[in-house]
């Protein structure tokens, strides 16, 4: 970038906080762009200028430090990361474009991702198609934690971690909706966990 321009990241600046303020999300290129008038292209380049700058945190989507700071530690903002199939494994492509705001009461403290819900494969474990699934990151599992898991191929899902089976020398993950998956399991040579779930934000 030759040239920065200040009134357009006083601009940028402005517009992320008072969004923020209003929805309780940072908005997203599409939307800056759209309001600031200009290239989705440059206003991530001005996005990643001012992240190093100090000016506000840009990775893959957009956190407002002034904005967080007025809600006194009590919460965070935590991304959406794109879906989760909860069938058979797929790839993911992720995306992050808004930040969730999440009181560290009911949900913790420490970095997680958020993850919307496709299949059925986990009813049983009350995770339904359109859920949002919070997810600990963390490359540790116990037996028995829901986990964003990689397979064999590097597809991803989410499944019971069943422990390992040293007479196979594989690590099970489950699906728990025994009426539709009877006893199904998933076999991986190499246990990859991406993130442990901890919470389940669903429609009633």
């Amino acid at each position: 970038m030759r040239t920065k321009n200040q009134a357009l990241m006083d601009d940028i600046r402005k517009y992320i906080a008072v969004y923020y303020q209003e929805h309780l999300v940072s908005p997203g290129i599409v939307e800056i762009a759209k309001h600031v008038g200009s290239s989705k292209s440059n206003v991530q380049r001005y996005l990643l200028y001012m992240n190093e700058m100090g000016m506000l945190e840009y990775s893959r989507g957009v956190r407002n430090p002034e904005s967080l700071s007025k809600c006194d530690g009590t919460f965070s903002a935590h991304p959406i990361t794109g879906d989760i199939h909860c069938g058979d494994p797929r790839s993911q492509e992720e995306l992050i474009d808004e930040y969730v705001v999440l009181p560290d009461s009911i949900f913790g403290k420490g970095d997680k991702y958020i993850l919307r819900c496709k299949g059925d494969s986990m009813e049983d474990a009350g995770i339904s198609e359109g859920d949002l699934v919070i997810i600990r990151i963390t490359p540790d599992a116990e037996k028995g934690d829901i986990v964003v898991a990689l397979d064999d191929e590097g597809q991803n899902t989410l499944k019971r971690y069943e422990g390992y089976d040293s007479k196979k020398g594989v690590h099970i993950l489950g699906y728990m909706n025994q009426s539709s998956y009877p006893d199904r399991k998933i076999e991986v040579k190499e246990l990859i966990v991406q993130g442990v779930a901890g919470h389940v934000i669903k429609k009633l």
